[in-house]
């Protein structure tokens, strides 16, 4: 990678979802690149992200710049930026416009493109479409990602690639130990719980994580297994809190379900390894950064198959896949694992030899190459 580079996010460290870990990870090897390189090379950019919000572990806080939703601001900032950049890349489509910009009035400027999941798998207006036809290369999370762009967008094979998302580099190591007696307690469990995790926000405006299905087979599964539990780790909205309650009532597995609430990073580790299976039936994951974050921690995982979640268990490879709206597929997949938990568990070390930081951040140099 040569010459000055911005990147350009809309949040980066004041939220913890998928795109946000990318962000950070994209920083990092952006930073690490430039490393031994003269000059300051590199600028990132956060419209939402105030400046003293930085993680200093991923990047110092002197390329880092937030404009705490200072809309205006942020973009003309990037846009005096990125007029004497080499190459502008954008963490989301929705900073196409600031890059456009950049792009009419420095054509050379090469433009890069980050695409993750239902943000681009739709038809757009006309004039992002347009904005997307400039850009010089996207790099999509997933094949899925990849094949939908083409189909829906007419993108050439030739100005998309793929690069899967990777693990983060700071997260904890896997737990060599029995399941965390305090965390059993906090949650009325006994170690002789079969508890079944999902890591995901509940949201009104996101009903495809597959949790009603989780729940549909474990009405099917208490008279087989009454120990079985279900936990489901963070944040909700209260509508649609409200609607998963009604069906967990009607279900009558109301002392079966665990809502966390936020779980930090810190306590991440111990709330996987209290999981005996990780399951997640969702069908819109451009990626599903949970599901490798989840093998990553030895534990089976379950997921849809019919989005990017097959590229996170490499097609089948590290856990099952199964169709997502067939609840009776869900229910033997959940029992089948039960009955033979050790012939599920993933390879961790093949996990972190494909999904691992470090052969993520020389794939992203190859891509950012001149061509």
């Amino acid at each position: 990678m040569a010459g000055k580079t911005l990147f350009l996010t809309l949040r980066t460290f004041s939220a913890t979802g998928g795109i946000e870990k990318v962000s950070r990870v994209v920083g990092k090897s952006l930073y690490e690149m430039e490393a031994g390189q003269p000059g300051n090379n590199l600028s990132i950019l956060s419209m939402y992200d105030l400046s003293g919000e930085v993680d200093e572990k991923y990047f110092p806080a002197s390329v880092f710049t937030g404009f705490g939703k200072k809309k205006s601001r942020f973009v003309f900032a990037a846009f005096r930026k990125g007029i004497k950049s080499n190459q502008v890349i954008l963490s989301h489509i929705n900073l196409l416009l600031a890059g456009f910009l950049i792009k009419i009035i420095s054509p050379r400027t090469r433009l890069i493109l980050f695409a993750h999941g239902i943000e681009v798998w739709n038809t757009l207006p006309r004039w992002k479409k347009y904005m997307l036809g400039k850009c010089d290369l996207v790099i999509a999370v997933s094949r899925f990602t990849r094949g939908r762009m083409m189909e829906v967008h007419g993108l050439h094979e030739k100005k998309i690639s793929i690069l899967n998302n990777c693990l983060d580099p700071f997260l904890q190591p896997p737990q060599q130990k029995d399941k965390s007696a305090a965390l059993l307690q906090r949650y009325g469990l006994t170690t002789g719980n079969i508890v079944l995790t999902t890591l995901t926000r509940l949201s009104s405006k996101e009903q495809y994580k597959g949790y009603d299905n989780v729940l549909y087979a474990l009405n099917k599964l208490k008279k087989d297994y009454p120990a079985i539990k279900y936990m489901i780790i963070g944040k909700y909205d209260d509508v649609e809190k409200q609607r998963v309650d009604t069906l967990i009532d009607s279900l009558q597995l109301r002392a079966d379900i665990i809502f966390t609430g936020f779980i930090p990073d810190a306590e991440l580790a111990e709330h996987y390894n209290i999981a005996d299976c990780y399951i997640m039936p969702s069908k819109k994951e451009g990626f599903g950064i949970v599901f490798i974050e989840a093998m990553y921690y030895g534990k089976p995982v379950i997921a849809g198959n019919k989005d990017g979640s097959t590229d996170a268990l490499d097609d089948g490879r590290f856990g099952v896949l199964i169709n997502p709206d067939d609840k009776e597929a869900i229910t033997r997949a959940i029992k089948t694992i039960i009955n033979n938990k050790a012939a599920y568990v993933p390879d961790t070390n093949e996990v972190k030899k494909l999904f691992g930081y470090d052969g993520y951040r020389e794939k992203l140099r190859e891509l950012l190459k001149t061509p």
